[in-house]
């Protein structure tokens, strides 16, 4: 009986220890036991059901076009679950001296598929207008000019579309998604299907259109009518219960003949493999002991990020306009990095008549509200909100997260490293790494991710 342990018990953990257990269930000679440190299992997938209201304290949902989260979904029997986000009313606004504007219909990220949408938006100057048509024009120069080498989100917006892009649209999609800053993130780590546009096309508007020509129309954000929550919950149904240690900090780990050695408080245990999904900053004082050439190699900076969620019982006090939500330009001059008009994104989020908002900080402002208590922190993201929105009734339900160094930072280079990271991993027999410091952060990553590494690590037995 091949014994494995996974030590922690966020989405990748508990990913892995499911597809363990439905592997043994198939016939495997494989048993898992998964380490977490805390009491609830998920990590920052958790969804508050109260008084009607269904608020997710981290992500809301998958990016559609990544498949395994709802291929996971329906293996679990979810599949009437899966809902589409409203993208019939789909608008994102970006916070513009201090009014919100509405980005213009058919962007892919920061790339119109539309440029006569363009014309009408309020959004961009009129020299931004005219860089984003330069670009079609310049498909092949910017082919001849894309770099052999990674280079930062920021540098390569700005040769596609200049600083003002960068800067309204760029900067708050990427930071609201990976928590960093433009001029330090890895675009081939984070925009890869762009890098690939580039490569085959010269200009990304060209690209953008090509796809939308030719594939089928498709939301852009798929969730779980009970929240995501609930995918944790089917996933720990379907583990073995006797795998499962919970409140089990693990100590250390060390690795030798006998294999694999995982010691908490209640004693030390052999396993022949070792799936490592605690958080990275924790792999890297596990792992430091065992391989001092590795720990280099995983120290990488990460942001926080604080989420306020508010449920208000009337809806007619609270008048958004009709959309997804709001982006807050670094540099502006309030502390919220992003806001979701959840019942407006996702249906059965709200009971009748009822409005549901989260509002999202990181980089500094999440450091300081770290701090704060949770009442405190309700009211900074009140009053931030109401700069914005107008005044905002009492809400009904109010819930608050603060999610430490929960975003590792892909900065440039970061493939390079990862390459060689997964070299010196090789080494040492039976060890994956698995988390949302590696190859992706959304939950469709981890989920592939933790998957594959289970069934190689049965087959290597």
């Amino acid at each position: 009986m091949k014994r494995v342990a996974i030590v922690g018990g966020g989405v990748a953990g508990l990913a892995a220890a499911y597809e363990l257990a439905r592997l043994a269930r198939d016939g495997a000679e494989v048993q898992g036991v998964l380490f977490e440190a805390s009491t609830r299992l998920g990590g920052i997938v958790e969804t508050v059901r109260e008084g009607g209201f269904v608020i997710e304290c981290g992500p809301d949902a998958w990016v559609t076009e990544k498949p395994w989260a709802r291929e996971l979904a329906e293996e679990l029997g979810l599949g009437d679950e899966v809902m589409a986000s409203n993208d019939a009313t789909r608008k994102t606004y970006v916070l513009v001296d201090k009014k919100l504007q509405a980005m213009p219909d058919g962007m892919r990220m920061m790339v119109p598929a539309d440029l006569e949408a363009l014309d009408g938006s309020e959004l961009f100057s009129a020299g931004a207008k005219q860089a984003y048509r330069d670009e079609v024009g310049l498909a092949a120069d910017l082919k001849n000019a894309a770099p052999e080498e990674d280079e930062s989100v920021a540098d390569f917006v700005g040769r596609h579309f200049g600083g003002e892009v960068l800067e309204k649209i760029g900067a708050p999609l990427l930071s609201g998604i990976f928590g960093g800053d433009v001029a330090r993130l890895s675009v081939r780590a984070v925009m890869a299907p762009f890098v690939a546009m580039e490569r085959e096309h010269g200009s990304l508007i060209a690209a953008v259109q090509a796809r939308a020509a030719t594939s089928k129309p498709s939301a852009v954000f798929t969730t779980l009518r009970s929240g995501m929550g609930t995918l944790v919950d089917r996933m720990i149904a379907a583990v073995t219960e006797s795998w499962i240690r919970m409140a089990a900090e693990v100590r250390f780990v060390s690795y030798g003949e006998e294999g694999w050695l995982v010691g908490t408080a209640r004693g030390v245990e052999r396993f022949d493999a070792l799936m490592m999904a605690a958080p990275v900053d924790v792999a890297r004082l596990l792992l430091k002991p065992v391989d001092a050439e590795i720990a280099p190699m995983l120290e990488m900076d990460a942001s926080s990020a604080v989420v306020v969620g508010f449920g208000f019982a009337d809806a007619a006090r609270l008048a958004l306009p009709q959309g997804f939500g709001f982006l807050v330009p670094p540099g502006s001059d309030n502390l919220l990095m992003a806001c979701t008009f959840v019942d407006q994104k996702f249906d059965d989020r709200v009971p009748p008549g009822g409005r549901l908002v989260r509002a999202f900080f990181g980089g500094k402002a999440a450091e300081r509200l770290m701090r704060c208590g949770n009442d405190e922190t309700a009211a900074v993201a009140r009053l931030e909100l109401a700069q914005i929105l107008g005044p905002l009734p009492e809400p009904q339900v109010t819930v608050v997260r603060r999610w430490p160094r929960s975003l590792p930072q892909y900065e440039v280079g970061h493939l390079e490293r990862m390459k060689a990271l997964d070299e010196r991993v090789q080494k040492l027999e039976g060890l994956s790494l698995l988390g949302n410091g590696y190859r992706g952060v959304g939950v469709p990553d981890l989920v592939r991710d933790a998957r594959a590494a289970a069934r190689n690590s049965v087959r290597r037995g």
